[in-house]
């Protein structure tokens, strides 16, 4: 492996990363020779290492490494003399195979094939230019986010199997289990017979707390209380099952409360970005969730993605074609960010009931016997090319003109809505 081009940079540097430590392979500019060493993930060992590199070298260094973000990234984006350039894991694990058909893997030699993908073919990468601090406070915000409203989901089922063990009725009383009114009913009454033995007083006083103004639904759910019938009567059954809903009961309090902390800072934020308002909210089934992460996933630099196909590509949203012989076969882009394709599925998903030519095109998939997930990928697909459009050239979409833009072309999109109206 030799180097083969020249680059404006002091030296070469591959990582390849790991949650513990990290294998480091580092070449000068115009040097043959590779050196290679390994440091701690720790604070205090990539600081060392990052000033005894400045001290040595000067800058600026080119460092190549299998990750556009996490924490080895966050800690070298704060070094101005380290440019770091993301490979795609896919695209050098193809790069290592063609020097070892094997497929063996050997971890202080991928950091040498990073290095040397990065001196063979500068004109494939694109420097990892650094985001404002409020948008990298942005993604952050609504990926956690989403990660605690699965944790909600997954408490809220396991709340539910659990009162249905020995308290089902609790489960119909309520229509919706992702409230405080939920909680606070079972944190007060964990079992049939407890709720049984409160006063009619008490009930009522309980649900007009909680915004259940209507006297007749109070009224029934205080009939339905009265008239219910326990499930079992052992204790056993029962005393586990509460104790497993008492726990479940206050962790999903937490997490309710933590939605509506990340909802207020997430909105607070999304709000500086004149993009935000003039462009995500209005458009069609993003509302509050899904508008902060449109704006995060498309960012402020415009000159981020050359077209529309490469966000679909990089998003993971445009499929695969293979073909072998006389087969051919579409599927599933794995190596993409997940958060990011998800996004674009979820806004798909919310526009077929509040687009009209967006229901139409989901409709049309379907027909052709696409499966709903399927439909759906296909729809963000067309969605990502629009709004790519108004993101470039700062237009807010409006649904008339796009259906006019179908007409002029002569859609087959224009015979769906038509059967639809």
């Amino acid at each position: 492996m030799n180097q083969v081009s020249e680059r404006p940079f002091t030296a070469y540097i591959g990582i390849d990363w790991a949650s513990s430590k990290h294998d480091i392979c580092l070449q000068l500019a115009g040097g043959e020779e590779r050196v290679f060493e390994r440091i701690k993930h720790t604070p205090e060992a990539i600081e060392e290492w990052a000033q005894a590199l400045y001290q040595r070298l000067g800058g600026p260094i080119a460092v190549a490494l299998e990750l556009s973000e996490g924490p080895i990234v966050s800690a070298l984006q704060k070094y101005d003399f380290l440019v770091l350039f993301p490979i795609d894991p896919k695209r050098l694990a193809k790069y290592r195979e063609a020097f070892v058909p094997s497929g063996a893997k050997d971890d202080p030699t991928d950091a040498e094939f990073a290095v040397d993908y990065l001196m063979r073919h500068p004109e494939k990468l694109e420097a990892l230019k650094p985001e404002s601090a409020a948008l990298r406070k942005l993604r952050y915000l609504v990926e956690a986010r989403d990660r605690i409203r699965g944790d909600q989901s997954r408490c809220v089922n396991r709340l539910i199997q659990a009162l249905k063990q020995y308290y089902p009725q609790a489960v119909d009383w309520f229509n919706d289990h992702n409230t405080l009114v939920f909680c606070d009913f079972l944190k007060q009454w964990p079992t049939l017979v407890k709720v049984q033995r409160a006063r009619k007083t008490r009930l009522e006083r309980f649900f007009k707390e909680h915004n259940v103004r209507f006297a007749r639904i109070i009224e029934e759910r205080i009939q339905a209380i009265k008239a219910a019938t326990p499930l079992t009567h052992d204790e056993a059954v029962i005393e586990a099952h509460r104790l497993q809903v008492e726990v479940l009961v206050e962790q999903l309090r937490l997490t309710i409360k933590a939605m509506k902390c990340f909802d207020e800072q997430i909105a607070a934020i999304a709000a500086r970005f004149p993009d935000y308002e003039h462009l995500y909210t209005p458009l069609p089934g993003a509302g509050k969730v899904i508008a902060p992460r449109l704006l995060a996933a498309f960012g402020e630099d415009r000159d981020r993605y050359r077209c529309a196909a490469q966000l679909q590509k990089r998003s993971g949203i445009a499929p695969i074609t293979k073909r072998s012989g006389d087969s051919t076969w579409v599927h599933w882009r794995f190596q993409c960010p997940k958060f990011l394709r998800q996004t674009f599925i979820d806004f798909a998903a919310q526009t077929i009931n509040k687009s009209a030519w967006a229901g139409a095109y989901y409709r049309q998939q379907r027909d052709k016997g696409a499966s709903h997930n399927m439909a759906v990928r296909a729809l963000a697909y067309k969605w990502i090319r629009v709004l790519y459009r108004c993101w470039q050239q700062r237009t807010p979409y409006d649904e008339s003109k796009y259906l006019e833009t179908l007409r002029r072309r002569g859609s087959p999109l224009l015979k769906q809505l038509a059967e639809a109206a």
